[in-house]
């Protein structure tokens, strides 16, 4: 098989070119199916990082390519279950290229209905591949308690999580239903996956998911919050507050940022909107145990660290580069403008939400539902009843599907999210002018009727404090 071109460029010509992982656990260590071999890489089932991403790669490109000569057609139940696979030897075949890692197996599953989900968001083939095959993947070393590896696309378009096999086995029940949602609803917050995949080698199975990046790496995340509205347990370890870019959860956020993070009205109201269509489709689902993914980016405070290291004039390059998927930023995925008919101008935000803290520090918001790939079936295994008995029932991270749902939903309309104080400088000016213009509309429609006016005003003076 012959490397597809991209800018003169074979695309299996950057799978010799991967740097190796850093800030990974130590030789020996083990954290669920992840860890570090002799040389320092990191291993997934025994498997090397760099022969992982090499598989990746190599299998992506060939089904990708391979299902791109297929006329399209809509999507029929029976896609829904189908898995190809093709498998590539070392010394290369008439189908595949001769490559440097083991020999390895490389599973397609429901190629045709994932080709729509890229489709839907405006995902083209050649873009997915470029992004995916064409330049080296990058090992997040900061992956988390999972046991999962991550690798993020150069252009900050896709991540590729590494996922149990009851995970895998569950997105593909899952995926009827989440045709159905998608169809219906394509800005969500939830997790948008682009393609579900397995490398066989050396007798083991490593599945992995395409997903959206909810996190661009080029913005800086001065906070990161892993949010499920419980407070059992819910603060971040000592261990993990010693990382460089530690990840937070629900107890540090109440203590750190007590006030809220205050949107505007508008805004609130469509990501409260958002959320609450989203804890309808996960509990329809039974599914539970997810968090809110959220990074604070603070405006105020990336401008003095500019001015400290004298890179103001550089801030355009720190910019993320143009979205190859539709819906796909923050304010997208919470409708924003676009639900009115308008463009989205994401120029000045990033593509982010803008937010102000208790401290009335501008912010830019990063979010998306992440770990769903859970059911209530498979965590009552895990969890032990002791927890709801010996603790408050309020607080235990993981509960049935609707006690979740509703718990979820209103932390993160309540204490996380908040609409703007209504007496802010700005907003004052608007309600002094709006108010003026409601008392000369009362006055000129009812200036023989002391009565109605009298209510009129009882009206303003109910309106103005009630905002």
């Amino acid at each position: 098989m012959q490397g597809l071109q991209f800018g003169g460029v074979s695309y299996f010509h950057s799978l010799h070119q991967m740097p190796s992982s850093s800030g990974q656990p130590a030789h020996g260590k083990k954290i669920g199916h992840r860890g570090v071999d002799a040389s320092g890489e990191t291993t997934y089932k025994k498997t090397t990082s760099s022969a992982l991403k090499g598989a990746i790669q190599l299998g992506i490109g060939y089904t990708v390519g391979n299902l791109s000569s297929k006329p399209e057609r809509d999507v029929l139940m029976q896609d829904f279950y189908v898995v190809e696979s093709i498998f590539f030897p070392s010394e290369g075949s008439n189908l595949t290229p001769a490559h440097h890692f083991p020999d390895f197996r490389f599973k397609t599953y429901a190629p045709v209905a994932f080709r729509y989900f890229r489709e839907l968001f405006g995902i083209r083939p050649d873009d997915y591949l470029y992004s995916l095959c064409n330049e080296p993947l990058i090992e997040l070393s900061n992956p988390g308690a999972s046991g999962s590896v991550f690798y993020v696309t150069k252009d900050d378009e896709f991540i590729i999580k590494t996922v149990m096999h009851k995970e895998a086995e569950f997105l593909q029940k899952l995926l009827p239903g989440y045709y159905m949602n998608l169809n219906q609803n394509p800005r969500t917050l939830l997790p948008k996956f682009f393609g579900l995949y397995c490398v066989q080698s050396g007798g083991k199975n490593i599945r992995m998911v395409v997903m959206n990046n909810v996190l661009p790496r080029v913005v800086r995340m001065h906070l990161k919050y892993d949010l499920k509205g419980s407070t059992y347990k819910r603060r971040a370890s000592k261990k993990e507050r010693e990382k460089a870019k530690p990840t937070f959860k629900d107890l540090d956020f109440m203590q750190d940022i007590p006030d809220g993070l205050m949107l505007d009205t508008d805004t609130y109201s469509a990501l409260v909107k958002t959320l609450q269509r989203d804890c309808l489709v996960l509990e329809s689902f039974k599914i539970m145990d997810y968090s809110l993914l959220l990074g604070v980016h603070n405006i105020d405070q990336a401008e003095k660290e500019q001015q400290m290291e004298g890179s103001q004039g550089n801030s355009d390059e720190k910019r993320p580069l143009a979205q190859k998927a539709l819906y796909s930023t923050a304010m997208e995925s919470i409708q924003g403008a676009s639900a009115c008919g308008e463009e989205i101008d994401t120029d000045d935000t990033m593509g982010g939400i803008p937010a102000v803290n208790g401290k009335g520090e501008r912010l830019l918001l990063y979010i998306g539902i992440i770990d769903i790939l859970q059911s209530y079936r498979l965590i009552k295994k895990l969890e032990h009843t002791w927890k709801a008995l010996v603790h408050d029932g309020d607080t235990v991270s993981v509960h049935r599907p609707s006690f979740y749902a509703d718990r979820f939903f209103r932390f993160m309309s309540t204490t996380v999210f908040r609409k703007t104080s209504s007496f802010g400088p700005n907003k004052l000016k608007i309600k002094c002018l709006t108010l003026k213009l409601m008392i000369l509309n009362a006055k000129n429609e009812c200036r023989h009727h002391s009565i109605l006016m009298y209510s009129r005003t009882m009206d303003i003076h109910e309106w103005i404090f009630s905002r």
